[in-house]
């Protein structure tokens, strides 16, 4: 089984920055999970990818709305994810899960997904 716990959302104004980060446990987790990945959910919204990763080799991608002003990354030795968010918008709101899929390259299909953290908030005001 795979855990995923994410932290660093908040409250802040259109402009400003913010890192989330999404610790990963479990004792498959180093077998099972190959890429992760960042998704959102605003009030009203359905989920929505935001950024990708491959566990291995570190390739990224991006969603169109994120390119640009957030970097995903990851810390293989702390089995950590990561998301800086720079130039925060107030359409950035919403609650942002991280998620670990066995895709190999990183992967917007949320069914490619298999391990889901709770999620955090983020609160972008204008």
């Amino acid at each position: 089984q795979v855990q995923l716990v994410e932290s660093g959302g908040g409250l802040v104004q259109a402009g400003d920055s913010l890192r989330l980060s999404c610790a990963a446990s479990g004792r498959t987790f180093s077998s099972s999970v190959l890429g992760m990945g960042w998704f959102r959910r605003a009030p009203g919204k359905e989920r929505e990818f935001v950024a990708g990763i491959s566990w291995i080799g570190g390739n990224t991608y991006y969603t169109n709305s994120a390119r640009g002003r957030f970097t995903i990354s990851s810390d293989n030795a702390k089995s950590t994810l990561y998301l800086q968010m720079n130039s925060l918008k107030p359409e950035d709101t919403a609650v942002y899960y991280c998620a670990a899929s066995r895709a190999t390259i990183p992967t917007y299909r949320e069914w490619e997904y298999l391990y889901w953290g709770q999620g955090t908030q983020v609160t972008v005001s204008s």
